[in-house]
C-alpha cells in the first residue's frame, strides 16, 4: 500500500457483518469490499483515535442489542479484524454508536428502545461494563406514528468534550447531558427544541465549536444552531429545507445523514427516497448555509455516507442498491462529481474512513 490508500470500513444491516475496501485517493478508485467480521447488526462502527480500534453495533437474536470492540492488525495491503470483546446493551440493538473526544467512553443511542447507553473504555481498548443506560421519556407525537414516544437517533461529545448531545427524533429536541468522562456518567443539563414535527435525527458540530447543524428527518430540514460551551445551551439561527416540497413525491422521503467537509466551508446531506445529497456553503461569520448543489447517489437510499479526511473524495451507500458509489469533491465549491466507479456490499448503512498507509 502506499500514503495515497486509505482503509475503509462499512457497516451494514442485517446478518452481513462488517466489510472493508481500500480507497486510492490518487486515482480515485475503490477495491471490492470483502467481509472482516461475522457479526450481526453491525449497522454503525466508530474508530478509536489510534486508528487500531475499531467498535461495531451488535444485535442477538429476539432483537437484543450489544456493543463489540475489536483490534485492527494491517499486513500485505489490507486489515483484518480481531475481536477483543462484547457488552450488552440491556435494550434493543443501537442505531448509533460514537466516542468522547478523549475515547474514555462509549457512547450508544438505541432508537427503538429510548435510550441512551454509556460503556468506559479500557486501557486496552476493551469496553467496560455499561455504566449508565438512560431512558428518555415522553414525545411530541406531532407525527403520530413517529413520535408517539421517544427516538434518540444520534448521540455524541460537544467540541470541548464537556456535554454529550442526543437528537430525539420522537421528542422533537436535542438532549444535552454533562458528561463525567472519568466516571462515565452522563448528567442531563438540558434541552434545544425543534420545530414540531421536525423529527431530528443526526447532527455535527462545526470544526471550530460555534456551530452545530441539526438534520431533521421528518421535516427535510437542517437547523442551524450558535452553540456555547460554557453552557451547553443552543439558539437557533436559521431552518432550511435538505430537500424542497417540489422535488417530494408520493413516495417515502427522508433526511438520513448530515458531514461537514474537512476544511469547515461546506455542508451535505442525504436524501432517501430522492436519493441524492444536497450541497450547502456554510456562512464563516453566521453559519447560515446557502444551497450549492443537489447530486444523485446513482444508488438506492442512502442511509449513509461520508468524505474521506482530506475531503477530496465522498463515498455514498445505497443501502437497498447494495452499492457504493465514489465521488470527487470540488474543494472551491463543494460540488460533487460522479466518478463513474461504483462497488457492491450487501446492504450499507455506516461508512467510516480509517488508515492512510505509506
Amino acid at each position: 500500500m502506499t500514503a495515497d490508500q486509505i482503509d475503509v470500513w462499512i457497516g451494514t444491516s442485517g446478518p452481513h457483518g462488517i466489510h472493508y475496501l481500500v480507497l486510492d485517493t490518487e486515482k480515485g478508485t475503490m477495491t471490492d469490499p470483502v467481509c472482516k467480521a461475522e457479526i450481526a447488526g453491525a449497522g454503525f462502527l466508530v474508530l478509536h483515535e489510534d486508528k487500531n480500534k475499531l467498535y461495531s453495533t451488535g444485535r442477538r437474536q429476539g432483537n437484543e442489542g450489544f456493543v463489540a470492540s475489536f483490534s485492527i492488525l494491517r499486513a500485505n495491503g489490507t486489515a483484518s479484524l480481531t475481536p477483543l470483546n462484547t457488552r450488552d446493551l440491556g435494550d434493543s440493538g443501537a442505531a448509533h454508536l460514537n466516542l468522547d473526544h478523549d475515547c474514555r467512553v462509549l457512547l450508544s443511542a438505541q432508537y427503538g428502545g429510548s435510550s441512551i447507553g454509556v460503556f468506559p473504555i479500557q486501557a486496552n481498548g476493551e469496553i467496560g461494563e455499561r455504566s449508565q443506560l438512560i431512558k428518555h421519556q415522553g414525545g411530541s407525537r406531532v407525527v403520530g406514528n413517529r413520535q408517539n414516544e421517544p427516538h434518540p437517533h444520534w448521540i455524541g461529545p460537544s467540541p470541548g468534550n464537556h456535554f454529550v448531545c442526543v437528537p430525539d427524533l420522537g421528542l422533537d429536541q436535542v438532549v444535552v447531558y454533562k458528561l463525567d468522562p472519568k466516571m462515565a456518567t452522563l448528567e442531563q443539563t438540558g434541552t434545544a427544541n425543534l420545530s414540531p414535527g421536525a423529527g431530528p435525527r443526526h447532527m455535527k458540530f462545526h470544526a471550530h465549536g460555534k456551530f452545530a447543524y441539526v438534520l431533521n428527518e421528518l421535516s427535510m430540514t437542517i437547523a442551524v444552531f450558535h452553540f456555547d460551551e460554557a453552557s451547553g445551551q443552543f439558539a437557533l439561527v436559521q431552518e432550511i429545507a435538505s430537500l424542497p416540497d417540489e422535488l417530494k413525491d408520493k413516495n417515502l422521503n427522508s433526511a438520513a445523514e448530515i458531514r461537514i467537509h474537512a476544511n469547515g466551508k461546506f455542508v451535505y446531506t442525504s436524501n432517501r427516497g430522492h436519493d441524492s445529497i444536497s450541497v450547502y456553503s456554510i456562512d464563516q461569520e453566521s453559519g447560515k448555509l446557502t444551497f450549492v448543489q443537489r447530486e444523485a447517489i446513482r444508488g438506492s437510499w442512502p442511509r449513509n455516507f461520508n468524505l474521506d479526511p482530506s475531503g477530496k473524495w465522498l463515498i455514498a451507500a445505497g443501502r437497498y442498491s447494495n452499492t457504493l458509489s465514489l465521488f470527487e469533491v470540488d474543494q472551491a465549491t463543494g460540488k460533487l462529481t460522479f466518478t463513474r466507479k461504483v462497488v457492491n456490499a450487501p446492504e450499507p448503512i455506516c461508512v467510516l474512513f480509517g488508515s492512510s498507509h505509506e
